[in-house]
């Protein structure tokens, strides 16, 4: 992977598989979302053991300015999660990117059905996901859900896209 979002070298963003040396990065990127109550606080011995699921959008500077990671549950399904760019870097199409890094990784191992739980449901709605009942996933997808700063009360939707084939 290695996808080039910027003509201006100022502002060029590659988009790449998460390496080991990443994690301290992704960990406060990360943290940064978590503490507005976005996303799950991931610990680092938990970026560190998914590593492999993980893409970073890279800028000129060597800096992590976004993350997404693709969680394999099942043959058929996975789960898009840990999508956070830097505040400085969104609305650059950095989150599209890694998204579709996410997606060419899941079909490349021949996962047919990705969803998504998110607060920002248009977001994903403009890159081909669709809402459905969360009630509608498979419940073993709910284990993490107890971390969740929202954590009884819901406020996410649930998308879901098809993977394309490879």
């Amino acid at each position: 992977m290695g996808a080039d979002l910027s003509a201006n070298t100022d502002q060029r963003v590659v988009i790449r598989a998460a390496r080991v040396g990443d994690v301290p990065a992704l960990h406060a990127l990360i943290r940064t979302h978590a503490e507005r109550g976005k996303m799950i606080l991931r610990t680092l011995d938990e970026l560190y053991a998914n590593i492999r699921e993980f893409y970073v959008a890279e800028n000129s500077m060597g800096q992590i300015v976004g993350c997404a990671a693709a969680h394999v549950f099942w043959n058929d399904l996975a789960e898009l999660k840990c999508l956070a760019v830097h505040d400085d870097w969104q609305g650059r199409g950095i989150g599209r990117a890694l998204c579709e890094a996410c997606l060419s990784d899941l079909a490349r191992l021949g996962v047919k059905q990705v969803f998504t739980l998110t607060n920002v449901p248009e977001f994903f709605e403009k890159i081909g996901y669709r809402r459905v009942d969360k009630n509608s996933l498979p419940r073993f997808i709910w284990g993490e859900c107890i971390r969740c700063p929202t954590f009884p009360i819901c406020n996410e939707e649930a998308l879901v896209r098809h993977v394309p084939p490879e």
